[in-house]
């Protein structure tokens, strides 16, 4: 284990960016955000949590697939060309990086898409501890040790010095890049450190939320319940929920014209919206009732059922702060605890 004093951050970034595109959280206009690092960035390291996740670094939030040109009476088509460009991802928390793993799943599976899997690839993970989780974080309901976060190098910011451990052979290679920088360190601080921020998630209010009755078995149960005709009206249908979630993966693809060619294009997209999947004949999902079972019904129910019971939800509480109508997935997973799903 290695520690470095968070006055020397800046070199420690300068290093990394030589070699790498360093991305890691920014704060611009009272907002953090991951962002490319430069010199002048101001970055906020302090920030329990991003507005959006890092996600973006690995299934951007728009990018072009192919651009197609005409020549004379024939159509050129261009493929965006792949990552080739190592790049590190600084200051992830464990329920991002558990984030990851969900979008893992959803990409890497055959068929694979190869922008994402060049991304991963390419991308270094520098997970950082949360040091005081918050009243909305329930990232131990899901599994995820925040005071532990497994990435490709594991930090903790401590007294004024950032303790450095990597973990994967990616991280071993980070390390030694940077190695000049870093000094020997003693795990005795880390072990009190994890010990104290596992002390105040046992405190939150949601950390003992239950999963109970929520699993890839209970499908047609949850699916026919009442309790969603309620549960669904103070919904606004805004999506803010989901482009906050580290783990949604709904995109649609569209053509801009530019022109001088065609570029097609990914972009995020979500399922509380009307026009979500929207074909020849209409929407399957019509009313917002059917959209807002959909969003928790894949999180809690349809995604372990086909990912060996992992669920795509990683309890960050993003969706806890931001949904202008109080509605989360907490709300959700109470609502049925208190009124049973199948009465």
């Amino acid at each position: 284990m290695f520690k470095i004093a968070k006055e020397n951050l800046s070199a420690l970034f300068s290093k990394i960016a030589e070699t790498n595109e360093l991305y890691l959280p920014v704060k611009v206009a009272n907002q953090t955000n991951f962002a490319y690092w430069t010199e002048e960035a101001e970055v906020d390291l302090d920030t329990l949590k991003t507005v959006k996740s890092a996600k973006d670094a690995f299934f951007p939030q728009s990018e072009n697939l192919y651009t197609c040109t005409k020549e004379d009476k024939k159509i050129k088509i261009t493929p965006e060309e792949l990552q080739s460009q190592n790049f590190v991802v600084f200051g992830m928390k464990a329920c991002d990086v558990k984030g990851v793993e969900v979008l893992d799943k959803v990409f890497l599976a055959e068929p694979v898409d190869t922008f994402y899997a060049a991304r991963r690839a390419h991308g270094t993970i520098v997970a950082l501890a949360c040091h005081e989780p918050e009243e909305t974080c329930f990232c131990k309901v899901f599994g995820t040790d925040c005071a532990d976060p497994v990435a490709d190098v594991a930090t903790w910011m401590i007294d004024g010095e950032l303790y450095w451990k990597a973990i994967t052979e990616k991280g071993e290679a980070l390390t030694k890049a940077v190695e000049g920088l870093l000094v020997d360190a003693d795990e005795t601080k880390v072990e009190e450190e994890k010990a104290a921020i596992r002390a105040i998630v046992e405190k939150l209010p949601y950390s003992n939320l239950s999963l109970e009755g929520w699993n890839g078995d209970v499908l047609m149960e949850k699916f026919e319940s009442p309790v969603w005709e309620e549960l669904y009206k103070p919904c606004l249908a805004c999506g803010t929920c989901t482009f906050v979630c580290p783990t949604c993966q709904c995109y649609d693809i569209k053509d801009y014209d530019t022109g001088h060619g065609v570029q097609r294009y990914r972009c995020w997209d979500s399922c509380m919206y009307s026009d979500f999947t929207m074909m020849a004949h209409g929407n399957n999902r019509n009313s917002q009732m059917q959209r807002f079972r959909q969003r928790f019904m894949h999180k809690l129910v349809y995604f372990p059922a086909n990912n060996d019971g992992m669920y795509s939800c990683v309890g960050c509480g993003r969706c806890v702060d931001k949904c202008p109508a109080s509605l989360n997935i907490v709300k959700v997973i109470k609502a049925f605890e208190n009124q049973g799903g199948n009465e």
